[in-house]
């Protein structure tokens, strides 16, 4: 019996130590293949994608690695509905953004914004490791046009005359709220304001060895890369081991741990993501078919347990309903005080929270329920309750103009 116990512990520690460790994709230059002339650019580099589309629920749209060897690079080009970050690992590459090219030293990283003329060359005299991530104003869709400019002796300024950063670790910080731990180091390399997609930030972290940081994804999902060192990557009582070159993500509403269990530092290259939604205008007239759905939750939440349970609605709760198919909108009720629910005589109730939310058809409503995200918000939300009920609604009327 004891040892049929342990059979099935092992096996269940080994699922869930596989299926954590998919989400660690390696950097391997035996997967890359060639490609000529990128973007018209000159000569010919490796490539290779790491992390897709359809990964994550927000509008992170890939992950891409390569090699770029000397006299190649990829030529100038435009992109209307995504943005990019270029990233060289090592070395010294020529960067042109809108036309104008500067040197710039590795490891570094260099947006491209949306609507930016840009590319990269390679004048160094040996290969450079290079990195490209992307953020689409469209879930998986992107878009691409060519100037045919290889930037070959172009004309280089000695300082960028755009937006770059610099991994350096005489830049980071100690004692940082956003990767908690002993010792961690962090900075902001990139913040929102930087991006015109849901792009949200990019980030510089180095845990030293022995130290373990916890980071909680409130509002973003993050994709993390590994750019030196060893160590392991948590979720929940589940770890995988990670090493130096290997891509991973983290999901809204999650709380991941790194850990260096190796003898260098651990340092993480992480950018993070926002969900993004967009409500189109529509005229307040009389409805003959429901215009939606509702749904009202009931939560009795013990006062200790408030401050959290409100918190968990703007950082998990909506975040998680934002990328879903359908969804219009959601509000978080507080019930009165009891002298005032008095005073305006409301009814007895036990519940005092509600929470309201609203999809274009009920069919879309259950995908959420279905929904990856759904298994990390509603069981953040019924943690902090004691009890709880619900009731569904069609909409026939209502006076918000962005309600489709």
């Amino acid at each position: 019996m004891k040892r049929t116990l342990f059979l099935l512990l092992t096996i269940t520690t080994l699922n869930a130590f596989s299926q954590l460790s998919k989400r660690v994709i390696h950097n391997n230059p035996a997967n890359y293949r060639q490609l000529t002339a990128v973007h018209a650019g000159a000569g010919q580099m490796k490539f290779t994608g790491l992390i897709g589309a359809q990964t994550l629920a927000t509008n992170f749209l890939y992950l891409h690695a390569g090699e770029i060897p000397d006299k190649a690079g990829i030529g100038q080009h435009f992109h209307h509905t995504i943005e990019e970050m270029y990233v060289i690992l090592d070395g010294e590459a020529e960067f042109t953004v809108n036309g104008r090219t500067s040197k710039i030293k590795g490891p570094a990283v260099v947006p491209c914004k949306m609507g930016d003329a840009h590319g990269i060359y390679n004048s160094s005299g040996k290969t450079l490791r290079w990195l490209n991530f992307a953020v689409s104003t469209n879930k998986g869709v992107g878009d691409n046009f060519d100037l045919g400019d290889t930037r070959v002796g172009a004309k280089l300024e000695p300082i960028p005359q755009f937006v770059s950063g610099q991994l350096k670790k005489e830049l980071l910080r100690p004692n940082n709220t956003a990767y908690v731990g002993n010792g961690i180091l962090y900075r902001r390399i990139l913040k929102p304001d930087v991006f015109s997609s849901s792009w949200n930030h990019v980030d510089h972290v180095v845990i030293p060895k022995g130290s373990t940081a916890n980071r909680q994804l409130e509002g973003v999902d993050e994709v993390y890369y590994v750019v030196k060192g060893s160590g392991s990557f948590g979720l929940g009582s589940e770890a995988a081991p990670i090493t130096a070159d290997d891509a991973l993500y983290g999901s809204i509403g999650e709380g991941v741990t790194f850990s260096n269990n190796g003898n260098d530092d651990l340092e993480l290259l992480v950018i993070g993501i926002a969900p993004s939604k967009q409500k189109d205008p529509n005229r307040l007239k009389a409805l003959t078919k429901p215009k939606a759905m509702a749904l009202q939750m009931d939560f009795v939440v013990a006062k200790e347990n408030a401050e959290a349970f409100e918190k968990m609605y703007t950082s998990i709760y909506v975040p998680a309903m934002t990328v879903q198919k359908g969804y219009i909108e959601s509000k978080l009720l507080r019930l009165f005080p009891e002298e005032v629910e008095k005073a305006i005589e409301g009814e007895a109730t036990n519940y005092n929270y509600q929470i309201q939310i609203s999809f274009d058809t009920e069919e879309n409503r259950r995908k959420w329920v279905a929904s990856e995200q759904h298994k990390i918000a509603w069981p953040a939300a019924t943690s902090l309750a004691k009890s709880y009920k619900w009731r569904g609604y069609d909409v026939m009327g209502d006076d918000n103009q962005l309600l489709k």
